[in-house]
């Protein structure tokens, strides 16, 4: 049963999210999917996701990070304002919360024994991050993660101070969307340990697995390579999938799965049915 739910942050945000779940089986794990950077709960393969974790007999949660400029279409960026003053300090408070929150059994009617999290892209790394610290997260799986957050050059950053904003393409919707300078002092200023991947890696002590398409030109298959490097090996387990890029030839909106997203699928849920279910 699908049923839609808004929550408000201690920052006086409202987080959008809708809840998989099952009545008469809320104690069930919870698994909390966990978009990227331009991503979004109802985008290509988030929902297909949370429907075959859901009939593996899991409670889901997707939700949307406040400014990730989705707003009440819950499709299309129309909060570009809100988007522009997003930072991963902020998605990193966000996703603790919705933790705490679900582990205090304040969302819906979930009273969940394990929680874990599957995260893609930006949304992998603030994963690990949260993962790193929550004792409430019990299982980690990260869909092609970044390794760093400061991905930017010199020439690159002069200039997104000297304007206030840097802008990117949506080749998507091609809307020029813009982040101000306060993404760019976040990261500078907490790269070193709230937002450091290596060191909340090392941290790591649940079990984790990510997985990676070979051909990713998003993020490269070499960050996934490096946390793993990284990461505790007894705990951890790397897949590279041939031929396959940073959505895993899926598209939004959604026209159906394919067998090498089926694969990365299948994958997942016998990671979280060993680590959360056994």
């Amino acid at each position: 049963m699908k049923s839609e739910f808004i929550f408000y942050t201690i920052e006086q945000n409202s987080i959008r999210a809708d809840i998989y779940s099952n009545p008469e089986a809320l104690n069930n794990p919870v698994i909390i999917l966990v978009h990227g950077f331009k991503g979004f709960k109802d985008w290509g393969f988030f929902p297909h996701t949370a429907e075959v974790l859901f009939s593996k007999g899991f409670n889901v949660i997707t939700f949307n990070f406040s400014h990730n400029g989705i707003g009440k279409s819950l499709t299309e960026f129309d909060e570009l304002d809100k988007f522009g003053k997003n930072t991963i300090s902020l998605e990193l408070s966000e996703l603790n919360q919705l933790i705490d929150q679900i582990a205090q059994g304040k969302i819906g009617e979930l009273k969940p024994e394990k929680i874990g999290l599957l995260g893609h892209s930006r949304g992998g790394a603030v994963s690990i991050l949260a993962s790193s610290f929550k004792e409430k997260v019990n299982s980690l799986c990260c869909w092609a993660p970044v390794s760093n957050f400061d991905r930017y050059t010199e020439r690159q950053k002069s200039e997104w101070r000297k304007k206030g904003y840097f802008e990117v393409l949506n080749t998507r919707t091609n809307q020029i969307m813009r982040m101000s300078v306060d993404l760019l002092e976040d990261i500078e200023m907490n790269k070193s340990e709230k937002l450091n991947i290596e060191k909340a890696t090392k941290k790591l002590k649940i079990p984790f697995l990510i997985i990676h398409g070979e051909q990713d030109l998003t993020v490269s298959v070499k960050e996934s390579e490096q946390i793993y490097n990284w990461s505790d090996k007894n705990l951890t387990n790397l897949a590279i999938i041939e031929a396959t890029g940073h959505t895993f030839d899926i598209i939004h909106p959604f026209n159906g799965s394919n067998k090498k997203f089926d694969k990365i699928l299948n994958l997942s849920a016998e990671f979280f049915l060993k680590s959360l279910f056994f």
